[in-house]
């Protein structure tokens, strides 16, 4: 029985085509096949640099019958490459489940580092980069949203994410409410394109700049942890504010369990401790 191909996760330029490694050219030129986010997009790519594999797609909506089309080009022994629009597949975007079952199927998975827009972001915002909570795009609405956001604003290390460029002004409002007006941020744009920005200021004097100038393309939001935007922590929090909001959440119909768990991220309390109020409260 031959051996099986490897499966190549491989990074490619968010935007300036000068980016691409050597070993990322050598790679997409040498594979059978291409496994992309978008056909389209890649297809630019691959013939920028007159590689010819064939392309197949493999995104977020794709199913498990995609999945199992790529296993059996491994396990035949021809090598595949796993590309996402832009950056490093499975940060944020497709790919975690292919590797995965790659792995249980003893494929070799090798990785193509390259371009992040997560690290292109750190190394630009003057924040410390040390330690950082990532999370990735946060969802439009509903209680996870809600928990993400007082996730970033309890944080103590660099906070980064991602947001669609129509939805920045409503997150940056949402994140002041949450974090207090004056906490400092940085809104990276368009990295490494043309028209890059590193736009820097407190939540509020940004939300106010972009909901007056809507911004355009791919955002990348880098938010101060407490205390980490150039003065001391903030002030300790008003143990009525806390009863407060989860007075509000009851009278919302909101449960016990999802009220314990904003009041331990939005306000930092040890999870005990937040039990123990939501049920003196209820």
């Amino acid at each position: 029985m031959s051996p099986p191909g490897t499966l190549y996760v491989v990074a490619t330029p968010l935007g300036h085509l000068g980016d691409l490694s050597a070993r990322v050219i050598e790679t997409l030129r040498s594979v059978d096949t291409v496994a992309a986010e978008d056909t389209r997009r890649t297809l630019g790519l691959l013939s920028s640099i007159e590689a010819h594999p064939r392309l197949l797609s493999y995104h977020a909506h794709s199913t498990d019958t995609r999945a199992d089309a790529l296993l059996a080009v491994l396990t035949a022994g021809r090598d595949v490459a796993l590309v996402t629009d832009a950056g490093t597949p499975a940060i944020s975007d497709p790919g975690h489940e292919l590797v995965a079952a790659a792995r249980a199927a003893g494929i070799p998975v090798v990785p193509i580092p390259g371009p992040s827009a997560v690290a292109t972001a750190l190394s630009a915002a003057g924040l410390p980069g040390d330690r950082y909570l990532f999370l990735g795009f946060i969802p439009r609405k509903g209680p996870e949203r809600k928990r993400l956001i007082g996730r970033a604003a309890s944080e103590s290390w660099t906070v980064v994410c991602f947001e669609a460029a129509n939805r920045l002004p409503e997150l940056l409002v949402d994140l002041a409410t949450a974090c207090g007006p004056e906490r400092f941020a940085v809104v990276c744009r368009e990295l490494t394109k043309l028209h890059e920005e590193f736009r820097a200021g407190t939540l509020a004097a940004l939300a106010a700049h972009y909901q007056e100038t809507p911004a355009r393309g791919e955002v990348t939001l880098v938010l101060a942890g407490r205390g980490e935007d150039g003065g001391d922590d903030e002030p300790a929090i008003d143990p009525a504010e806390i009863v407060a909001a989860v007075r509000r959440g009851l009278d919302a119909g909101e449960s016990r369990k999802d009220l314990v768990r904003m009041v331990s991220t939005r306000f930092g309390l040890p999870r005990n401790d937040a039990y123990r109020l939501v049920m003196d409260q209820s």
